[in-house]
């Protein structure tokens, strides 16, 4: 079916392609010195005053209750 070469051929090619496969989920996280910039406050997800206010008024109208941004659960006590 195949000759010999071409055999050899695919099997490079296929450890190669598993290897960049596999090599690309090494650099996953965030380094130690790139952390001061996620630090910052514009990169919080609450920076903008206007986007809580919006976000508060979306919440209050669909669970209807207010306040308790940090904790988790809805307004129905149904954890």
């Amino acid at each position: 079916m195949f000759s010999k070469p071409t055999i050899n051929r695919l099997l490079v090619a296929s450890v190669l392609v598993a290897t960049l496969a596999l090599n690309g989920c090494a650099n996953l996280g965030v380094k130690p010195w790139q952390r001061d910039l996620l630090a910052k406050d514009e990169m919080a997800l609450d920076a903008e005053g206007i986007d809580l206010g919006l976000d508060d008024h979306i919440y209050f109208s669909k669970e209807a209750t207010s306040g308790g941004r940090s904790f988790a659960g809805g307004g129905c006590g149904c954890n």
